[in-house]
């Protein structure tokens, strides 16, 4: 069987459609994968280096946009349409999976208009945007990965699979490596492309941290553009750190953490309770229709994680969250217990299935 995997942009739409990927090839050394995804994504760059062949088109959203680029976006998602039919013609393929992003909507629209039957989305938030919800009116399934989005989705063609999570969280993680001492070790990220606001006051919390700096490790994962400024202040004030633009070994950074601070994208969510890990969510409080204070609020009311909304937050506020949870590890026990809970360790195997076995 052939099948196409629409969109990208960033980590939190791709790397679901690259669990799925390896999940359809490894069931049948006979299948084949196509991504189709845009030059500015993150698919671009990543993609090649694992082997997978990238299909590009033009695409742009358009909500939240004045009128001149809502025309121009409109543009670009029919030049994406007409692309799009093009690389359905020449790959053939038996199945279509929309998994967000630019890509997704205009692929999966060419597909529908060419009469291919196997056609299927997955969400990953807690509050599903714009274009899935249109998709979903003709796609076969729609596969979603937290319950809280379940009622605004059709009822018969809805199914809770969970994210699908990259084979190398779940092979290689190890659920605690051995402490050192008296050491906490905090993991810090914001996805893909880092986020300067967590950056920033992370640097800021550290005076406030100075009674346990001697006892603090942290690995922080800051992007490309504030790596060196985020590097430098750490030296500065004589803390341990790891300091990079980009984590390529994420399961080794979540095995070795007491502790994550993070965004509360969807496949950031999906990762942190496969491995059982006690987050500090920072939302990025620009997401479409703000799914990820959703994403966030659908764990921190089980119990599950930690919030800080990011207008409430500054160095002080982060440090003493820090700071109480480093004095209270039953506390931070038992959120990880809760997040674990939470896991669908199966998401990429059921969403295989599903689609391989589907009536047509």
């Amino acid at each position: 069987m052939k099948m196409i995997i629409a969109g990208g942009g960033t980590g939190g739409h791709l790397f679901p459609g690259i669990a799925v990927a390896d999940e359809f090839l490894a069931t049948n050394s006979e299948n084949k994968v196509l991504f189709v995804g845009t030059e500015r994504g993150i698919e671009a760059r990543l993609l090649p280096k694992l082997g997978y062949e990238l299909g590009v088109i033009t695409g742009a959203g358009i909500k939240g946009r004045g009128t001149w680029g809502q025309f121009k976006s409109a543009m670009l998602l029919l030049n994406g349409y007409a692309q799009s039919r093009k690389i359905l013609k020449e790959f053939q393929p038996d199945i279509v999976l929309g998994v967000g992003g630019y890509a997704s909507a205009p692929l999966l629209l060419a597909a529908r208009g060419m009469g291919i039957k196997k056609i299927f989305i997955h969400e990953q938030n807690a509050i599903p945007g714009l274009a899935n919800k249109i998709l979903s009116r003709f796609s076969q399934r729609i596969f979603i990965s937290m319950a809280e989005s379940a009622a605004l989705f059709p009822e018969g063609r809805t199914l809770l699979t969970g994210n699908p999570i990259r084979k190398e969280i779940l092979w290689r993680f190890q659920e605690r490596q051995r402490k050192v001492g008296d050491e906490f070790r905090i993991l810090v990220f914001g996805g893909s492309a880092g986020a300067h606001r967590i950056n920033l006051t992370m640097l800021e919390a550290l005076p406030h941290l100075a009674a346990v700096r001697d006892r603090l490790v942290i690995t922080h994962q800051t992007g490309e553009k504030d790596c060196e400024e985020i590097r430098a202040g750490y030296q500065a004030q004589g803390v341990k750190a790891n300091v990079a633009p980009f984590i390529e070994d994420m399961a080794a950074a979540y095995g070795a953490a007491d502790l994550v601070i993070c965004r509360a994208g969807a496949t950031t969510i999906a990762e942190v309770t496969a491995c059982g890990k006690g987050c500090i969510f920072i939302p990025y409080p620009y997401a479409a229709d703000d799914h990820q204070r959703k994403n966030a609020e659908a764990l921190v009311n089980k119990k599950a994680g930690f919030m800080i909304l990011e207008e409430e937050l500054n160095g002080e506020v982060l440090a003493g969250e820090i700071l109480r949870l480093k004095a209270n590890p039953e506390a931070l026990a038992e959120v990880e217990r809760n997040a674990r809970s939470l896991a669908h360790l199966d998401a990429a195997q059921v969403i295989v299935t599903e689609m391989v076995r589907a009536d047509l």
